[in-house]
C-alpha cells in the first residue's frame, strides 16, 4: 500500500484483542424491541413466532461460524459461546461482535416472512447491538449460562402472571404491577392457579427455559469424561496440526445443529455432552 500524508490517522486505532485461552461470549440484544414488538403485534406474554424466528437466525449464525460451540437465547437476546481455542479474527472484539450482529440481523430480516407471513417489515427495521465478554474458567462460563436461564424463568413467570392479570383478570398495567409488587415465585404460581387455573409447570418449555442451540453428537455416559479437569489444567490450548484441524472442521460441518429447550444449570446437560467444553467434536450420530 502506498504511503501518504493522511496515513497518520491509523495511529488513532486502538487494539481491542480479547484475552487468550478464554471462552468468549458474544451477547446480542434487540434495539428498541419493546416498541418493535408493539408495532408488529407480538402476542403477550410470549410470541412463539418471534421466538422461532430468533432461533432460526441464531441457528444460521452457528452454521456459518463453526467456532461457535453453543448458543442460548431468550426473548430478544442471544448469547454465542466461542471455543476456548478460537482464533477467529485473531480474537478482536470489534470484528467478532460486528460479524455476529450483522450476520444475525441479516438472517432475522431474511427469515421474517417465514414466520410473520402476513406482516411485511417496514422502517425502522429490526436491529441488534452486542458485546463480547471473556470467561477464563469453565465455572465462570457455566455460571453465565445459568444466570441467563434463571433470568429467563424469573422474567417469564412474572410476565405470565402480569399478562394473566390484564388479559384474564381485567386489570390495567398499573394495577397488575401493583398486585405483583413484593411477591415471590410461590405467590405468582398461586395467583396463576387460584385465579386463572393456570399451572405454570405446564407452560411450554421454550417459554420457561429458553432455547439452547448446539451441534449434536452421540451422548456419553456421565462420569466417563472428566472434561473440566482436562481443560482447566491446560496452561494454553493444544496446537493442532493442519490435518487434524481440517478433520475437526469437517466433523463439525457434518454434525446436525439442534434447537432444544433443556435445563443447562444441572451437571447432566454438560456431562453428557463433553464436546461443548473440550473443543473436540464428538461422534456423529449414526443414521437410522
Amino acid at each position: 500500500m502506498a504511503n501518504s500524508k493522511f496515513e497518520y490517522v491509523k495511529q488513532f486505532e486502538q487494539p481491542d484483542q480479547l484475552l487468550p485461552n478464554t471462552w468468549v461470549v458474544v451477547r446480542i440484544d434487540g434495539r428498541g424491541f419493546t416498541k418493535f414488538s408493539t408495532k408488529y403485534g407480538f402476542e403477550k406474554p410470549n410470541d412463539k413466532r418471534a421466538l422461532d424466528l430468533m432461533n432460526a437466525a441464531a441457528r444460521a449464525v452457528m452454521s456459518e461460524l463453526p467456532d461457535i460451540t453453543i448458543a442460548y437465547g431468550v426473548s430478544d437476546e442471544y448469547s454465542f459461546v466461542f471455543q476456548k481455542s478460537c482464533t477467529l479474527f485473531e480474537r478482536r472484539a470489534s470484528k467478532l461482535v460486528s460479524t455476529i450482529v450483522s450476520t444475525f440481523t441479516a438472517y432475522y430480516v431474511h427469515l421474517w416472512t417465514s414466520y410473520f407471513t402476513d406482516i411485511p417489515l417496514s422502517p425502522p427495521l429490526p436491529s441488534f447491538d452486542g458485546r463480547a465478554v471473556c470467561y477464563p474458567s469453565i465455572q465462570n462460563l457455566r455460571d453465565y449460562m445459568s444466570w441467563r436461564q434463571v433470568d429467563c424463568h424469573i422474567n417469564n413467570l412474572y410476565n405470565t402472571t402480569f399478562w394473566a392479570l390484564i388479559q384474564l383478570g381485567g386489570m390495567d398495567a398499573t394495577e397488575a404491577e401493583q398486585s405483583l409488587k413484593g411477591t415471590f415465585s410461590a405467590d405468582k404460581n398461586e395467583i396463576l392457579f387460584s385465579k386463572f387455573h393456570i399451572n405454570y409447570n405446564n407452560e411450554p418449555e421454550i417459554f420457561k427455559k429458553g432455547s439452547v442451540i448446539f451441534r449434536d453428537y452421540e451422548l456419553v455416559e456421565p462420569g466417563t469424561h472428566n472434561v473440566v479437569e482436562e481443560v482447566e489444567k491446560m496452561a494454553e490450548p493444544i496446537q493442532q496440526s493442519k490435518s487434524q484441524a481440517e478433520k475437526d472442521k469437517k466433523k463439525r460441518a457434518k454434525a446436525p445443529i439442534v434447537i432444544e429447550h433443556l435445563d443447562i444449570i444441572k451437571d447432566d446437560f454438560w456431562d453428557r455432552r463433553p464436546w461443548l467444553l473440550s473443543n473436540k467434536p464428538g461422534q456423529i450420530p449414526k443414521e437410522t
